[in-house]
């Protein structure tokens, strides 16, 4: 299974909002951090506020945090909210009746029991583990630079 771009940098976000808990984030931080658009994180950040896991603070000084605890926030809250499809094979999607041995396929069973320990180890994981897991994660992200230092960069 290959999870989406819009996954992997739904994640990225978190963790760095995560990283940066002490202060609101900003999407254009974000963007410069990972290198890429604003708007593709734009497009992104509307389902984690959609499902409570980025919250946004409107105004002058506004910007966006996380929705609840970072502890609190697994892989798979994410996964579930930005991937659309969860088909291993053309006989998990709903209109794939064509094949015989759909409702009794050992293909069938197998498969979904594999996605199934799949979603187990990423439940076991939360964004605050993704951010443990690099002591220098803020560094990294550009957190720590001065405001001026980031303005020109």
């Amino acid at each position: 299974m290959r999870l989406t771009r819009q996954t992997n940098y739904a994640i990225r976000m978190l963790m760095y909002c995560a990283a940066n808990d002490e202060k609101l984030s900003r999407v254009p931080e974000i963007a410069r951090a990972y290198g890429v658009s604003e708007l593709f994180l734009f497009k992104i950040l509307q389902p984690l506020v959609g499902n409570g896991l980025i919250e946004t603070i409107r105004g002058r000084n506004g910007g966006i945090r996380l929705g609840r605890e970072a502890k609190d926030i697994s892989l798979f809250d994410v996964v579930r909210v930005t991937e659309e499809n969860f088909a291993m094979a053309e006989c998990f999607e709903n209109d794939a009746s064509d094949c015989p041995l759909v409702n009794s396929c050992a293909l069938n069973s197998s498969l979904r029991e594999a996605l199934n320990a799949f979603f187990a180890v990423l439940m076991k994981y939360s964004i605050a583990d993704m951010v443990k897991a690099r002591p220098n994660v803020r560094a990294l992200l550009g957190i720590d630079e001065p405001e001026a230092e980031r303005l020109v960069g």
